[in-house]
């Protein structure tokens, strides 16, 4: 199991069954969220009122669009953070499913035996992981960090030559 972004369950070494998840990462938590905008409507409302009291009204107005837009950029963000990815070996099928912050989902399914995880460094760029079989390729884990997506391809390719140790014997 990762501790960020990634867990994979299943005992690759034992069945090669291999089951993850990927999400993206979201470092303030619903509370913290809270007492973030708890703050900046109370600096903000203070700040407005001190305006206010001055006989600048109009600028508490523009306070409050402010707390409402970061409220709102907050918001867009979290509901990115709503998309993820499965990755499942089970027998014979290397299912691949993703689900994007609408709820739409797509899926394709691979052979293990043929599939080959491929990390590409890029030039001052991400890098990107790529699983490939019969001339497709599926760019996986695109919101992971570079160490996670480097641990998750690790990962998934010791789960393949488990699933086609198995099939070989």
């Amino acid at each position: 199991m990762y501790q960020v972004g990634v867990t994979a369950q299943g005992g690759g070494e034992t069945n090669g069954d291999f089951s993850a998840v990927l999400t993206p990462y979201r470092s303030l938590s619903r509370r913290g969220f809270i007492v973030m905008m708890a703050a900046v409507s109370a600096v903000s409302f203070t700040a407005g009122l001190v305006f206010f009291m001055a006989g600048a009204w109009p600028v508490l107005g523009f306070f409050c669009l402010d707390v409402l837009l970061i409220y709102s950029a907050f918001k867009l963000n979290y509901r990115s953070g709503r998309a993820y990815e499965t990755v499942s070996i089970a027998g014979n099928e290397l299912t691949v499913t993703k689900v994007h912050a609408s709820g739409r989902s797509n899926s394709w399914t691979f052979n293990p035996y043929w599939a080959r995880v491929k990390l590409t460094t890029r030039a001052g760029r991400a890098s990107q992981l790529k699983l490939s079989s019969h001339g497709r390729a599926l760019v996986l884990g695109s919101f992971l960090s570079e160490d996670e997506r480097q641990d998750f391809a690790d990962a998934l390719t010791s789960a393949l030559s488990a699933s086609q140790g198995q099939r070989a014997i």
